[in-house]
């Protein structure tokens, strides 16, 4: 919430001048109040207004000034404290406004209002006016009906004029009075009806209130008992709201407008631009498991650590943060960076090369067949390194790049950040021999549903095989991650994933199945591999955490009618049993139960010991960060190994890492701000926009040059 200086109408502006009110901005309605603690205690609130189909005006000549003009026509000034950056204070207030109104006309556009919304647009005193008009029309009728009988009486022309047509009047007359006393019913039911919904509306946000804070004690007394069962730690509150907020007010995020833009969970907020003194050189500093190291066979030899332990984050709880966000769209959303963890977002996409080797593999088979089966465990593969990964990556910055060059695994990838709005990450990845070409663009659309926060990562993927003249496109599943509120954090991965060989017409159709009730699904994968007729060729299954197998169809069918059957005849034995108690399902085991004649096509590989001090990583995620001193003057400055908030948390220094990524935000707002005075349009340096050549529909493709190392007039990002 913000103050908000001087809101009035337009009829008492003019006699009574401005008046300060504590406004807030919730779930596409605005409401004013005389002070913040009757906001806080939803009282005494002095008018409300939804935000359907709302639009903003402002003055160029003062930088303070705007209108926002209603649904129904209604019009209301405002101005913003003009003692400290009007303008941009303006500009959060608009920005806000623009969205919650886009909020609210989407759902009421699906027909999705709730009661109160519903009530809200219901204005009677429109009606009341419209009714008012029926009857003065009504008289006037009466009226008009009258004076043409007496003229025709009065001229002697009564005889003459048909009967039938002096009849049909008298009943337009009487139809018309009738039609106006059914409006004054009609009236009196809307009155009635506005009271019992205005009652109900009351009960109801009564209700909700309760129900908020009840399950904010909850979330609470858990987080305090998670805490004092941990190791070496003493009981102790959560942090309260109030505290989250300062924290996120003096990060620089964006202003917190009653929770709308407070947190997120894998969002992408920063789009930080040149504007402020670059950073310091992040190769001057002292980094354990960075100094360059070569094995006997000239590959460089690359770290098994951190050059810090992650740290604790059971002294926060999400939930106090999150409270505000639910059903919303968290593209615009900062998260405090005990959140994050020491990458760039960017540098997570890399991970899907983890298992290069199965492109590898597919490469150097003569069989379309024993391609598609690599390429779909390639594309389960990808997600594997999200097991156990609860930590938020850094949201890249507009221009930020990333590059990866691996001898070892035979490949060199360059990503860029490429929009802000929506976020877009592009990446091009290529064989070191010219075997294969992997692109990409992501963007990850996020929305927190309460206990859960769900990214669906929306763009297509591609694969290309030059060898044998092939590309493959699919989508990866959607990430949930669960508990939010209270217990431990889980994620799980679901949806359909459709692999396509464009030039035989072959699809691999795979299932990521939900977890389930009793989690009898958790991590499982399956599907089949189907010709152009779509006959099945062979089925997939697995879980994504562990492993990948292909298995003849009928052989799977049997085997999944078989474990039907024998689930079934357990669960009767389990009901036929006296005494016992009807047990819950316990979720299924972690190994995959390997159907005899299966051929392995994929298995994890091992996390390092010490994983779960250093954010869930794996060996190769470990290795992404690393800064070696042969890469000075070698990497463009756009680099992220060269973000000084990223290197800064990596290296265990988390206030340096806050205060960082406070600058780069400030830096990033004032980059924007300046390019929007100069009209000037930010541009890509390395991918551009066009169609996919396999899908046809709009991808980010790589324009080419980068690995040239000729990188003038680059911006200053850090």
């Amino acid at each position: 919430m913000l103050v908000l200086f001087s809101f009035s109408n337009p009829q008492s502006s003019r006699f009574f001048g401005w008046r300060s009110y504590w406004v807030v901005v919730l779930d596409g309605v605005i409401s004013w109040y005389p002070k913040q603690s009757d906001a806080a205690a939803n009282v005494r609130r002095q008018g409300c207004k939804s935000l359907t189909n709302a639009h903003c005006l402002i003055r160029a000549k003062d930088n303070c000034f705007f209108t926002l003009k209603c649904f129904d026509d209604s019009v209301h000034h405002f101005k913003v404290c003009p003692k400290s950056e009007p303008e941009a204070t303006r500009k959060a207030w608009l920005d806000a406004l623009e969205e919650h109104s886009a909020y609210s006309t989407h759902y009421c556009s699906l027909g999705e209002l709730t009661d109160s919304l519903q009530l809200a647009h219901l204005h009677l005193s429109h009606v009341s006016l419209t009714h008012q008009a029926a009857e003065v029309s009504q008289k006037k009728l009466e009226q008009e009906v009258a004076a043409f009988l007496s003229m025709l009486r009065d001229d002697g022309l009564s005889e003459r004029f048909p009967s039938a047509a002096l009849q049909k009047m008298q009943e337009i007359c009487d139809l018309s009075s009738k039609t106006a006393s059914s409006l004054g019913a009609c009236l009196s039911l809307f009155s009635r009806q506005e009271g019992a919904g205005s009652v109900k509306l009351e009960q109801e946000v009564e209700k909700n209130k309760i129900l908020s804070e009840a399950l904010q004690t909850l979330a609470t007394e858990h987080h305090e008992l998670e805490q004092s069962v941990v190791k070496g730690s003493s009981p102790r509150s959560a942090l309260s709201e109030d505290e989250f907020h300062d924290a996120v007010s003096e990060s620089g995020s964006e202003l917190s407008l009653s929770g709308f833009e407070t947190v997120a969970s894998n969002s992408f907020e920063e789009d930080e631009d040149p504007c402020s003194s670059p950073a310091t050189s992040m190769l001057q500093e002292d980094h354990h498991g960075d100094r360059d190291e070569t094995q006997s066979n000239g590959i460089t030899k690359h770290r098994a650590s951190l050059p810090a332990p992650m740290f604790s984050r059971n002294d926060f709880s999400i939930w106090s943060i999150l409270r505000n966000c639910i059903g919303m769209e968290l593209s615009k959303i900062t998260m405090p960076v005990i959140f994050n963890e020491p990458l760039s977002f960017l540098q997570r996409l890399t991970e899907y090369m983890e298992h290069t080797y199965l492109i590898h593999q597919a490469n150097s088979s003569s069989d379309p067949i024993e391609r598609m089966k690599c390429v779909a465990a390639f594309a389960v593969s990808a997600v594997a390194s999200q097991w156990e990964r609860t930590g938020k990556p850094f949201n890249p910055l507009l221009g930020e790049t990333y590059e990866l060059v691996r001898d070892d695994l035979g490949f060199r990838l360059i990503s860029e950040q490429v929009s802000h709005h929506p976020p877009v990450s592009a990446f091009h990845a290529e064989g070191l021999k010219q075997d294969f070409v992997f692109h990409g663009s992501i963007y990850p659309k996020l929305k927190f549903w309460g206990k859960s926060v769900e990214a669906e990562p929306k763009g297509i993927i591609t694969l290309e095989l030059p060898k044998h003249n092939e590309a493959y496109t699919w989508t990866n599943p959607t990430c949930c991650v669960h508990n939010i509120i209270v217990g431990q954090l889980w994620i799980e991965q679901y949806g359909n994933v459709e692999v396509v060989n464009h030039r035989t017409g072959e699809k691999c159709c795979l299932n990521f199945k939900p977890c389930g009730l009793f989690g009898k699904e958790l991590h499982k994968v399956e599907g089949y591999i189907l010709d152009k007729s779509k006959k099945k060729l062979c089925a997939l299954y697995g879980k994504w955490t562990e492993s990948l197998y292909v298995v003849d169809p009928a052989a799977f069918e049997a085997h999944k009618k078989s474990d039907k059957k024998g689930a079934e005849e357990k669960k009767a034995g389990k009901a036929g049993s006296s005494g016992d108690q009807e047990g819950v399902p316990s979720p299924a085991p972690d190994t995959v139960e390997v159907i005899p004649g299966s051929q392995l096509l994929w298995r994890i590989a091992p996390r390092p010991a010490n994983s779960t001090q250093m954010y869930s990583f794996t060996s190769f995620a470990m290795q992404l960060n690393e800064l070696h001193k042969d890469m000075e003057g070698v990497i463009p400055q756009t680099d992220c190994r060269l973000r000084p908030d990223i290197r800064a948390m990596e290296n265990g220094d988390i206030d340096l890492a806050s205060e960082e990524k406070k600058r780069l935000e400030e830096k990033q707002r004032a980059a924007r701000k300046n390019r929007t005075k100069s009209d000037e349009e930010w541009k890509t340096r390395w991918f551009q926009q066009g169609p996919n050549p396999h899908t046809r529909s709009q991808d980010w493709l790589f324009s080419g040059g980068y690995w040239d190392r000729s990188y003038s007039q680059l911006p200053d990002i850090y």
